[in-house]
């Protein structure tokens, strides 16, 4: 999963990016500090996992991995070039979802790009170059389709379908809002574009609001707009998060419970990354690894065993599941056997999050 951390110059999105993957990336009180994007991989946090390995003592533990991309700082006109506009976007096309950062607090002495602090009118700058840049997409698209259509006559109705999206883009609203059909939305997702992306907001909230963002005016803002976009909206304070990003288990673990927050930004920001996309992680083990796959909500179980091998897929015979409560329950993969708990399922079999498998195969 690839995640890009996008917002206006200036709104604590390179410190935030630092701060959940540790990289190193450049940051400072100016535009246009990030140039060429920054690459993070963070393992995804998973106790389930770490049991396994306590139960196991596995050669290796490896855990599922998120990809942040730390996307250069976007103003008015990036769609037409402006700024490092080109660059923001070319990169942006590459991820599964944005992390939109949202500055939602007041400081004189941070520089706002734009003078003042306005999460809704910042959300929108980004939303509109989006769009604008969608537009273009779209009708070349349309173009596409209406000179294939005189030779077969079924792209008419993708041109169809198509000049009603850039007419609902020209009106300043995101391909996410458009309203069509399950097959015209398949149709639609073929083409790649920005404002179709899942978005999480990002609200960046000053260490001494942080602790009661509720009563924060510009956080209500942002997530009484995620609500009606069907958005995922989390509180964070990029600067604490560099404060935690510095200890290790324990002391982070007491840092957490003396500011009152049960998890850190990035627990958070991965759990809403999850949900946004549908995804959910089965696990396997053994003496010689224990792992985290991460999958669609729904995927079947040759499609999951492709995740680790495409011989797997290929000569999928059956899989052995167990639930990861049932074997915790039974202390050992012995003893949930004995109980009937381990189940072999076939090629219908719908994967559930956190069930625990060993694959059968034959090629």
């Amino acid at each position: 999963m690839k995640l890009g951390i996008v917002g206006l110059p200036n709104v604590g999105k390179s410190t935030l990016f630092n701060a959940i993957t540790n990289a190193g990336a450049e940051s400072a009180n100016y535009p246009f500090c990030t140039i060429d994007p920054n690459v993070g991989v963070v393992a995804v946090p998973d106790a389930r996992l770490d049991r396994l390995s306590q139960m196991y003592h596995p050669k290796k533990t490896t855990p599922a991995v998120i990809e942040f991309v730390d996307i250069a700082g976007l103003v008015k006109g990036a769609s037409r070039g402006e700024g490092l506009g080109n660059k923001f976007l070319g990169n942006i096309r590459a991820t599964d979802a944005i992390v939109h950062v949202v500055r939602c607090f007041d400081d004189e002495n941070v520089i706002h790009v734009e003078g003042s602090t306005d999460p809704l009118r910042d959300i929108g700058i980004i939303d509109i170059e989006l769009i604008m840049a969608d537009v273009e997409m779209v009708e070349r698209r349309i173009d596409k389709a209406s000179k294939a259509a005189k030779g077969d006559k079924r792209f008419l109705h993708e041109a169809e379908v198509f000049s009603a999206l850039k007419d609902w883009l020209n009106d300043g609203n995101s391909a996410r809002s458009f309203v069509c059909d399950e097959d015209d939305r398949e149709l639609i997702a073929t083409s790649e574009l920005l404002s179709l992306k899942p978005i999480i907001y990002a609200a960046n909230l000053d260490e001494d609001g942080f602790a009661d963002y509720a009563s924060n005016p510009y956080y209500h803002q942002v997530a009484e707009l995620a609500a009606k976009e069907g958005a995922q909206v989390i509180p964070v304070c990029a600067k604490l998060e560099a404060e935690i990003a510095e200890l290790d288990g324990d002391e982070k673990k007491m840092f957490l419970e003396e500011l009152g927050i049960p998890e850190s930004g990035l627990d958070r920001l991965i759990r809403a990354s999850y949900a946004l996309l549908g995804l959910i992680s089965f696990l396997t083990s053994g003496e010689d690894e224990c792992r985290a796959w991460t999958i669609t909500r729904g995927t079947k179980a040759p499609q999951a065993a492709g995740k680790i091998h495409t011989d797997f897929e290929r000569g999928f015979i059956r899989a052995e599941v167990v639930a990861y409560d049932d074997l915790m329950a039974c202390g050992t993969m012995t003893a949930a056997k004995e109980k009937g708990l381990v189940r072999s399922e076939g090629k219908e079999y719908v994967m559930k999050d956190g069930d625990i498998v060993l694959f059968r195969f034959n090629v």
